[in-house]
């Protein structure tokens, strides 16, 4: 399902130097640092991090920090909450530090090997993630839901399921049938939303924890783009659950980009863990 032929690259040079400059004002990395300590903050909470600065000067970085997806808004009644999306930064790190050793690419790869190695510690009971993919909704979709694809990006596993409500979703290992992930759809709008419960079953702790929920939002841009944003929330009474995916979906989107885009797939890694 590449969409290579479709592809600009002057576009990517724009996006990833986007998200450099953006990771260059040390303000926006501190309202960076503080949505990783606590997710989800409304703006009267981020304007404490910079006392110095005026409520719009605040509203200018979070402005940007959102134009380059590095920030993801969500509005609950009347407020409206920030979320640290961490995706821009596994994907320019699996574009480009793998290749290069750049001072401004180095410093990409502390910043994210401080967030991966710290998601342990600070679990959120909702977690937004967001990427753009140049492919059409449709497109997404069957990489969501079809075996052949989940097995390119999702730590190997493969996926089943009809997306109907109601239909088990079920993601099994590799090689056999051992299942590691016991799901069923609550809602379906193909090709734009789907929502599902998680569990993980692979892990025995895990397992014994209460199912949480997914949700696939789809939204079509032109030209050929498709916003794609996942919210995993519903995981207040699963910690281990938690953490672990709060590592893992930053992977798995930026993988589903990668084989959707390009028709290749990310390098190995393990379920449950980095390679």
């Amino acid at each position: 399902m590449s969409t290579a032929n479709n592809w600009s690259p002057g576009m990517r040079r724009v996006t990833d130097d986007a998200v450099f400059r953006a990771l260059g004002d040390p303000s926006r990395r501190l309202l960076l640092d503080h949505l990783f300590k606590e997710d989800g903050q409304t703006l009267g909470q981020l304007e404490r991090v910079l006392p110095d600065m005026t409520r719009f000067g605040v509203m200018k970085h979070l402005r940007v920090l959102e134009r380059v997806n590095l920030v993801v808004t969500r509005k609950r009644g009347r407020e409206k909450f920030h979320y640290l999306n961490q995706v821009p930064i596994q994907h320019i790190h699996d574009r480009w530090v793998s290749k290069y050793t750049a001072a401004r690419v180095a410093a990409l790869a502390d910043l994210k090997q401080a967030l991966e190695g710290g998601v342990s510690m600070h679990p959120e009971a909702e977690q937004v993630y967001q990427i753009y993919i140049r492919a059409t909704a449709e497109q997404v979709w069957e990489a969501i839901i079809k075996p052949e694809f989940s097995a390119r990006y999702f730590y190997g596993s493969r996926v089943s399921t009809t997306a109907e409500a109601g239909a088990p979703m079920l993601y099994r290992a590799p090689e056999g049938d051992a299942l590691w992930g016991d799901a069923k759809v609550i809602e379906s709008a193909r090709p734009r939303r789907l929502v599902h419960t998680w569990r993980l079953v692979y892990d025995s702790e895990m397992a014994e924890e209460p199912p949480s929920r997914v949700t696939w939002e789809l939204h079509e841009e032109p030209p050929g783009m498709t916003k794609l944003t996942v919210i995993h929330d519903q995981l207040q009474d699963s910690p281990k659950t938690a953490a672990t995916v709060s590592g893992g979906w930053m992977f798995i989107l930026s993988g589903l980009k990668t084989v959707i885009e390009t028709g290749q797939p990310l390098g190995e890694r393990s379920v449950g863990g980095r390679s």
